[in-house]
């Protein structure tokens, strides 16, 4: 038997380009048949990393990296259009703490590892953050959304309140930075073609059919 297609996708759960990414890119595998349709494989990149456990106050943070909210406001106009042109209802006056996201691709990995398909809960923690206006930096909100997501979410939090993966995601996130990829979402197709940003499903489809072996 042939090796199994990937596409491995380098995100993070605070990246609304990501989570229109993710649109894109399952936008793109509607148009496979099922069993036609690459692994995906979901990998850790935190766009801030420096942040504490608990977060920082969002407004703060804005002031901090755009100059204020109402600049903020300006540039995400932007992606909120964009994230209606793909379906998605994004909801930035909602997020009251900007969160570290180490523990959500802790919970991610954890998920990933156990070989079930840990796309809900990927959608899930976009959609808490996103949507909902969740704090998506503490653990027992983690757990719940795991919870909703269709996995265990007392396992969930046992595993977010000790040190499983912590390590492997820190040295994860420094071999991509060190790879030369500074911005997300990322795609690699079959180990092979690579696409930066949230590129339409054309483009996605592209970069799959010129990554597989010529005829």
């Amino acid at each position: 038997m042939s090796e199994p297609e990937t596409i491995d996708v380098i995100s993070d759960v605070v990246c609304p380009w990501c989570y229109i990414g993710k649109r894109h890119l399952e936008a793109a595998l509607s148009k496979l048949p099922v069993d036609e349709r690459p692994l995906v494989r979901w990998h850790p990149f935190q766009l801030n990393p420096d942040l504490p456990a608990a977060g920082v106050d969002r407004r703060s943070y804005l002031e901090e990296k755009f100059g204020g909210a109402e600049r903020a406001s300006t540039i995400y106009d932007r992606v909120r259009a964009a994230g209606r042109e793909a379906g998605l209802a994004l909801d930035f006056d909602r997020i009251e703490r900007q969160p570290n996201t180490l523990d959500a691709h802790r919970l991610i990995a954890w998920a990933q590892a156990s070989g079930r398909d840990v796309e809900p809960l990927v959608e899930a923690l976009f959609k808490a953050y996103f949507v909902e206006g969740r704090f998506i930096g503490d653990r027992k909100v983690l757990a719940e959304v795991a919870g909703e997501a269709g996995f265990d979410a007392g396992a969930s939090l046992e595993m977010l309140e000790g040190q499983t993966a912590t390590a492997e995601i820190a040295e994860m996130d420094l071999r991509t930075r060190q790879s030369g990829i500074g911005g997300v979402p990322f795609f690699i197709f079959n180990e092979k073609i690579a696409v930066s940003g949230a590129q339409g499903a054309p483009v996605l489809l592209d970069a799959l059919a010129q990554s597989r072996p010529s005829t």
